[in-house]
């Protein structure tokens, strides 16, 4: 049997790359002789730079120490992927998440964390010399609307005296005027995001992120809105376009910078050939921190099993939890490791154990035998 795990990270708990390993050694553990290959996947958010750095020979990560969030240094790293015909001077990878995510807060602080440490993480690729930059950018802590990230790459963002605003969502309702007269020159920029929303309005980055990040008070995300309207102005943004309210305005920023808005785990699975590593295989085992109804829309769990699909293999799910409103319809087998836990504490506490139950099941469950012959 030829095995493809193509897991999302599940959040919180375990990365793509290590949910991967651990799925395919409980398979060896009941199929020793199976082929397996590994291509952890992700969709702009959490775990994007690990996905790549388990599936491109020869990637580098690079080491750096950014701002935080909250303005607390950040020990991370960017992957470079060597140079291609495409691009010269390598690639760069770079995850918002591991460097202005809201996992790196121990508290939500929506009005004045800010991705500085993002745009740092871009201003190192640049001088590092890369043609190409590949930005994941899940996982936000903030509705900076990118500011944070645009002055680290040398732009200013002004009141009417003249003098910057304050960092974050609260210096938006003081900002009079920009000047990006400093602002570093884009390289190819592919921006990997699974959110179309645009960054204002009912759907726009403050109303339908905004509580996630700490913005409850429909006051407070009305202030926020109006702040990202005032920054679409000043840049000559169209607000409307779909996915610039991703990572609290950061699409946006990054489309006001000439990037490219991408959809995430349809991107990553070019870059990291996942086609032709789906292709002959027999079983397809993807997964991700919680399914849900939303899950068919673009993430990563839907994406692998319509490749499976089309390569003639069985797609199967394993995921944190199983909501009653997802559509398991695409797998062949689905397992939930709060189902397998019995409780979700135990599912969180010990995610290792329970994926690697979780992949002896789907080993057992998915036997030669009942697959179609090729």
């Amino acid at each position: 049997m030829r095995v493809v795990f193509a897991p999302d990270s599940f959040k919180g708990t375990i990365t793509a790359a290590e949910a991967a390993r651990v799925l395919a050694d409980a398979w060896r553990d009941v199929d020793p002789e199976a082929q397996i290959v590994l291509r952890p996947m992700a969709d702009g958010g959490e775990g994007t730079v690990a996905a790549f750095a388990a599936a491109v020979p020869d990637a580098e990560r690079m080491p750096i120490i950014v701002t935080g969030p909250a303005g607390v240094p950040v020990d991370t790293s960017w992957l470079l992927l060597q140079a291609s015909d495409d691009a010269p001077h390598g690639t760069a990878v770079i995850d918002l998440a591991s460097t202005s995510g809201i996992e790196l807060l121990d508290q939500l602080r929506p009005w004045d964390v800010d991705t500085t440490g993002f745009g740092q993480a871009v201003a190192a690729a640049l001088d590092h010399g890369v043609s190409r930059l590949v930005l994941g950018i899940g996982s936000s802590a903030s509705t900076d609307g990118g500011t944070g990230m645009l002055r680290a790459l040398g732009a200013r963002f002004l009141d009417r005296a003249g003098q910057s605003i304050a960092p974050g969502a609260r210096g938006l309702s003081a900002l009079a005027s920009v000047d990006l007269s400093a602002l570093r020159a884009a390289p190819e920029v592919l921006v990997l995001t699974d959110v179309t929303n645009p960054l204002t309005g009912p759907r726009g980055a403050a109303e339908v992120f905004g509580p996630q990040k700490g913005l409850t008070d429909a006051a407070d995300r009305a202030a926020a809105d109006a702040g990202l309207a005032r920054l679409a102005e000043l840049l000559d943004l169209d607000a409307t376009v779909p996915g610039a309210g991703a990572a609290g305005g950061v699409g946006g920023a990054l489309v006001a910078w000439g990037a490219r808005l991408l959809p995430g785990a349809e991107e990553v699975a070019r870059l990291i050939g996942l086609a032709d590593a789906v292709a002959g295989s027999d079983v397809v085992v993807t997964g991700e921190g919680s399914y849900d109804g939303q899950s068919g829309d673009g993430k990563v769990p839907s994406f692998v099993a319509a490749l499976a699909a089309n390569a003639g293999a069985r797609a199967a799910l394993v995921a944190g939890r199983i909501t009653t409103d997802a559509d398991t319809g695409p797998f062949a087998v689905s397992v939930s490791l709060t189902e397998l836990a019995a409780s979700p504490a135990s599912a969180l506490a010990e995610p290792t154990r329970w994926l690697h139950e979780a992949g002896r099941r789907l080993a057992r469950d998915l036997p030669a035998r009942d697959l179609p012959a090729r």
